[in-house]
């Protein structure tokens, strides 16, 4: 994602009708402040992010997250290299539910579910409790998996695909998000940007240990 200040006023009136933005670092400053239409924010620093923690590192970009949410986006999955994934929104787990009543499933994303739905059971948030206030972000922190990296070409575009279509094959967003992950891994170690075929069962086995592994926390703005 790029946003150019010359057109942040066309870009905003589109904002409205934005459900999930999947921004790393560089572009998540860069949409907040094309959103706040300030310069407030910056990129974060190569000795700020040097040997700190999750958490710290959260606290950072929790801001420019912020913005983001209160500007009508409803889920904020920010990509933050070797130290994982931040999926935010305002509220609570239960504002991430998407309807099932309506998929069908069929073909890869048919295969894709029941792979996924053998080895992680659905819903594994339910048991947190929902926050209603706005003054509150809800994020969830996913951790990197290891790889031989090839290439880091596509990573990106197969993280937030393999999120989209694990979402439309009716998984929940946790678990989607983890098998986004496991497909990003798949790609930095394919010498093609994006892999000609993906083993289900391996990126099942790969949802498993992050589906059980990411951690929660209710914080303050």
């Amino acid at each position: 994602m790029f946003f150019c200040k010359n057109v942040v006023f066309d870009i905003c009136a589109y904002f409205v009708q934005v459900t999930f933005a999947s921004p790393n670092e560089d572009e998540l400053i860069a949409m907040a402040n094309a959103l706040s239409g300030s310069d407030e924010f910056q990129p974060l620093k190569e000795s700020q992010k040097k040997n700190i923690s999750v958490v710290s590192l959260f606290q950072l970009l929790k801001p420019a997250i912020w913005v983001l949410l209160e500007k009508g986006i409803e889920v904020v999955l920010v990509t933050v290299g070797s130290n994982g994934v931040f999926l935010c929104n305002k509220g609570g787990p239960r504002h991430f539910e998407n309807p099932t009543e309506k998929i069908t499933r069929s073909g890869f994303g048919g295969q894709l579910y029941k792979a996924v739905m053998q080895k992680c059971p659905p819903s594994h948030y339910s048991g947190f409790s929902e926050l209603n206030k706005s003054s509150h972000i809800f994020a969830v922190h996913f951790p990197s998996l290891a790889a031989s990296v090839v290439r880091l070409t596509g990573a990106g575009d197969c993280l937030v695909g393999g999120t989209l279509t694990s979402i439309c094959a009716g998984l929940d967003i946790m678990q989607s998000v983890s098998v986004g992950i496991a497909v990003a891994k798949a790609a930095v170690e394919a010498e093609a940007n994006v892999p000609n075929t993906f083993n289900l069962s391996a990126i099942a086995g790969k949802v498993l240990a992050l589906y059980f592994s990411y951690s929660h926390c209710h914080l303050h703005i």
